[in-house]
């Protein structure tokens, strides 16, 4: 009896980038479209409040997979983090400001918000000002261009409701 292992494996270097490049393909010909709100479940994240829609590692059957999309609540702000940007940032609901390396960008309902690439990357933390409840927005990550410019994630501060057994803050 065949070993179905061996029968899978490309011979060579150049016949796995050659099934890569299907598997790409296939995705996006079979892959999910439409994801709703109510499938992606709210994570309480060092940052903040957040819900994925695409995420390449955890949501692998998604037509997708150069993307990083999620949403974020800020409830009085979020945690502070830096990274060398590349992030377009629209605000659903509410209103508030970030602090972007020092500078306040006031925004509200329908603003978008653009975290440009720099060396060093972006030091930044979002602010909830509306009185009637949480703001919310919706951030886009291109990851060909994150990868590219070596996107490096460092957790400066802790959002104010995560809860952790570690504790620590730590790079991520």
């Amino acid at each position: 009896m065949e070993d179905k292992t061996d029968q899978a494996r490309p011979e060579n270097a150049y016949e796995a980038a050659i099934q890569a490049q299907e598997r790409v393909l296939e995705r996006g010909r079979k892959g999910r479209v439409l994801i709703r709100d109510e499938e992606r479940q709210w994570e309480n994240t060092r940052q903040g409040r957040i819900r994925y829609f695409l995420h390449p590692d955890m949501y692998p059957d998604t037509a997708l997979q150069e993307w990083r999309v999620f949403s974020q609540e800020i409830r009085a702000h979020s945690g502070k983090h830096r990274h060398q940007g590349g992030v377009a940032i629209y605000i659903l609901e509410g209103k508030g400001y970030t602090i972007a390396d020092g500078v306040r960008y006031d925004w509200e309902k329908g603003d978008l918000l653009t975290l440009p690439v720099k060396p060093g990357g972006v030091e930044h933390q979002h602010f909830n000002t509306n009185p009637s409840g949480p703001s919310r927005w919706m951030a886009f990550v291109y990851l060909p261009l994150a990868n590219h410019v070596a996107l490096h994630l460092k957790q400066v501060e802790v959002a104010p409701d995560h809860t952790s057994q570690s504790g620590g803050v730590n790079d991520g």
